[in-house]
């Protein structure tokens, strides 16, 4: 399959190919439904196109908790099919779809009560582990196991020896939510969807009751397109509401925002082997490994300000760390914080006022005739989603259409990683770079990684890792704008790559080497580049402001005190 590259000069022409004729489905938005929604259009025939407002992944997508999980939460609230489906699609990214990306990982439940505790928490496990199974992909993961109070605190030594009488250790699986997201947009162009990012829909076209396509702002040129489509999918989750506001539909269902944060601390602050989740008063906590790195996190609050930056506050930060203290043996602090990020969950709105209660399914509706609704749902489903997105569109099309086929359809990258990761020692003799560095190419890229390595070859300049966050090559800022469609210094700080979440400066020592670095690629000059770095520094700082507030309405203000970038 040829590989779709994603550069200035390809969105460019396709912005130009959506407007030159009809489309079967055009795709508006691209978290990861959205693309998802993208790459199954694509694979079934149709002619597809797909625009976002900002950078792919932009907003929830790129801002979880990272995981591919089966939600064993919800089987005590006895939703068995949402796990059951959930489970399901884990055991196809971990085996089929996309192993470079998605990796095991384990998880320790500490018990805190003799006997029954066991049991209860037990029986949870077994029969998600059984579920698994019996989805048909549940192979490759171990299965649970139970450990002692001794065999615990050797496993997870962070913890205090009072915190657990004795623990479970079961297994989930994990990604790079953005660099997901990233690909699977790689992956439906292949497929021969058009791709453009920041470019904007500012409204729809009508015939009569028909939405008959949209109207399309391309932010960094200011042109406006018209792109006609027999079939419009919002996909634009939390915007959901905002996006049917533009036709005047309120649609047949309300989409609520519920705010999730998380921090991420050094390796070393926690002495443990393995992740874990730990039950509070309102949900769970997750203690997440991530590379040299922990994530910590979540809340679950109602949120109804800014979509597009949400904050967390000072009162955000102390909830996390004080419930995580609960149990740890050398509590974190404030400076022991590396990053700290907000997402907004789309959920679909319910009977319960808490947010925690609400749904995590999907629905898809058709409000208008050309116009499809998809809302809800959790990351790990979204192919799913996706496919029932397609099938309602299908519905408006005026021929046969196949059937879904994204089952079997690997990402860019999957086909060939294995056999390379078993090579691994033989690409870094041939390249001069450490094996350590291969692999973190292969478990980022895939077989794509090859790419990388013909830009090393061109330039042995860029095999050499940044100077202020060595965990990334000087390759991976350049892929990110020629590949990737990175046009701005937060896609790469902050999606492309994640060192504004894994570095004590969040990026700003990174910031003039990876500005310079995308400058030719992307044709700035160095006012272009002062711009860049200023506005980079400028959200940076406002985040921290928002950090120090003690609430959401004063942390909502001091972060909108950095504005959005914009070309020159």
């Amino acid at each position: 399959m040829k590989t779709a590259i994603l550069g200035p000069a390809q969105r460019a022409e396709a912005l130009a190919r959506m407007a030159e004729r009809e489309l079967d489905v055009l795709v508006v938005g691209s978290g990861v439904v959205g693309a998802g929604t993208a790459l199954d259009a694509a694979t079934r025939g149709l002619s597809t196109g797909l625009v976002e407002a900002r950078d792919w992944a932009s907003g929830t997508s790129s801002r979880s908790s990272k995981l591919i999980h089966g939600g064993l939460r919800y089987l005590e609230m006895l939703d068995f099919a949402l796990v059951r489906e959930a489970l399901k699609e884990r055991g196809l990214l971990l085996q089929r779809l996309a192993p470079h990306l998605v990796k095991p990982v384990p998880f320790l439940y500490p018990l805190q009560h003799k006997g029954w505790e066991r049991w209860y928490a037990g029986s949870g496990v077994a029969l998600y582990d059984g579920m698994s199974v019996s989805s048909g992909h549940g192979r490759g993961l171990p299965v649970h196991r139970h450990l002692s109070h001794k065999r615990a605190l050797q496993v997870a030594p962070c913890l205090k020896k009072d915190a657990l009488v004795g623990a479970l250790q079961y297994y989930d699986a994990q990604m790079d939510d953005a660099r997901y997201v990233a690909t699977l947009v790689r992956t439906a162009a292949a497929y021969g969807a058009h791709v453009a990012n920041r470019a904007r829909v500012v409204g729809f076209l009508r015939e009569g009751e028909r939405v008959v396509g949209a109207r399309v702002e391309d932010v960094e040129g200011g042109t406006e397109y018209e792109i006609r489509a027999q079939q419009i999918v919002n996909a634009t989750g939390v915007w959901t509401d905002d996006t049917q506001a533009l036709i005047g539909e309120r649609g047949q269902f309300h989409v609520r925002a519920s705010k999730g944060i998380h921090l991420v601390v050094p390796k070393d602050r926690i002495h443990s082997t393995t992740g874990l989740i730990l039950r509070t008063e309102k949900s769970v906590l997750f203690v997440i490994p991530w590379g040299r790195h922990w994530i910590v996190g979540t809340t679950d609050t109602d949120w109804d300000l800014d979509k597009a930056h949400p904050a967390a506050s000072s009162a955000d930060i102390d909830y996390l760390l004080g419930h995580v203290n609960e149990v740890l043996a050398t509590p974190l602090t404030r400076d022991d914080v590396e990053g700290v990020y907000a997402g907004l969950r789309p959920l679909l709105a319910g009977e319960s006022d808490a947010t925690s209660k609400l749904s995590r399914e999907h629905t898809v509706a058709h409000p208008v005739p050309g116009l499809v609704v998809v809302a809800g749902g959790k990351y790990t489903t979204y192919r799913v989603m996706a496919k029932d997105a397609v099938d309602e569109a299908v519905h408006g099309l005026d021929r046969r259409v196949a059937e879904c086929v994204t089952e079997d359809v690997p990402l860019v990258g999957a086909e060939g990683y294995k056999a390379l990761w078993n090579a691994r020692a033989r690409i870094a003799s041939r390249t001069g770079l450490h094996v350590a560095r291969i692999e973190h190419l292969l478990n980022r890229y895939g077989s794509l990684a090859e790419e990388l390595l013909e830009l090393v070859v061109a330039d042995p300049s860029l095999g050499e890792p940044l100077a202020a966050a060595d965990d990334y090559l000087r390759a991976e800022a350049v892929y990110a704008c020629t590949h990737e469609g990175a046009r701005h210094l937060d896609d790469v700080l902050t999606r492309r790559t994640r060192i504004s979440i894994e570095t004590f400066d969040r990026g700003t020592r990174s910031a003039r080497e990876v500005a310079e670095l995308m400058a030719p690629a992307l044709g700035w000059d160095d006012a272009q580049i002062e711009k860049e770095i200023t506005h980079y520094q400028k959200r940076v700082e406002a985040e921290r402001e928002s950090q120090r507030q003690p609430d959401d309405l004063t942390a909502d203000a001091a972060r909108l005190g950095a504005p959005d970038i914009v070309p020159l």
